[in-house]
């Protein structure tokens, strides 16, 4: 099945069928948005429809999402603590590297409306994270390694941890932040080796292995995480 890029989605997956009507999207299994379209329905169609729908489509990401237990005291990304305390008014907050919670006595961290807030305030506290740690990161592997990119990005909305553009942006999903270290760098390496090889072919690898001389640990390591938050 044929792909298109967009800048904020990454990839979509285009799916043609004689029995499709108009151009729809949804949420694949991955956590990616998949088209279906006409059989021969030009592609602006598409790009037309993710232009006008953006809202949309991140609400219909979110909704996708599986919903997260979250409790006190637990560690959020690499330097952030979720932090309840009893209050007579529900609010949260990101605070330095704590996430205030005031939670009154007839809600709990399980009910919807809260689950909500708390995870909009995680992915605050998350970006926050990303935006201090991954560029300087990607920066130093890249000189290391001889890799050059235009520039990078930083999304939640979407089912994969990172991906290269044929322009060499790089985007990254902020959730790379619950991960370990080494499986970030891995993440890195392999976007980076993409700038060069836009395929998985054993030149891709080699050069990913090159980076990464675990890359094969590290990638089955990573399909037993999840890139949602």
């Amino acid at each position: 099945m044929p792909i298109i890029e967009d800048a904020e989605f990454g990839k979509i997956t285009v799916r043609r069928s004689a029995k499709a009507t108009q151009v729809r999207l949804r949420v694949a299994p991955d956590g990616t948005l998949r088209a279906s379209m006409p059989m021969y329905a030009p592609i602006f169609l598409l790009k037309r429809l993710l232009k006008n729908s953006r809202e949309e489509l991140h609400e219909l990401l979110q909704q996708s999402q599986p919903k997260v237990e979250f409790k006190d005291g637990q560690q959020i990304g690499k330097s952030h603590t979720i932090i309840v305390r009893q209050a007579a008014k529900f609010s949260t907050k990101v605070k330095g590297q704590h996430i205030l919670i005031d939670l009154p006595a007839n809600l709990t961290l399980s009910d919807p409306q809260v689950n909500r807030a708390v995870r909009d305030s995680i992915i605050a506290a998350l970006r926050v994270e990303a935006k201090s740690y991954l560029p300087k990161r990607l920066a130093y592997l890249a000189n290391q390694l001889g890799f050059s990119y235009e520039r990078i990005r930083f999304s939640h909305a979407s089912g994969r941890w990172g991906s290269c553009s044929s322009n060499g942006t790089i985007s990254l999903n902020i959730a790379l932040m619950k991960l370990p270290f080494e499986l970030i760098d891995y993440v890195l390496v392999h976007e980076l080796s993409h700038t060069v090889q836009m395929n998985h072919s054993q030149d891709f690898w080699k050069l990913v292995g090159q980076g990464d001389p675990k890359y094969s640990l590290h990638r089955k390591l990573l399909k037993a995480e999840a890139p949602t938050i």
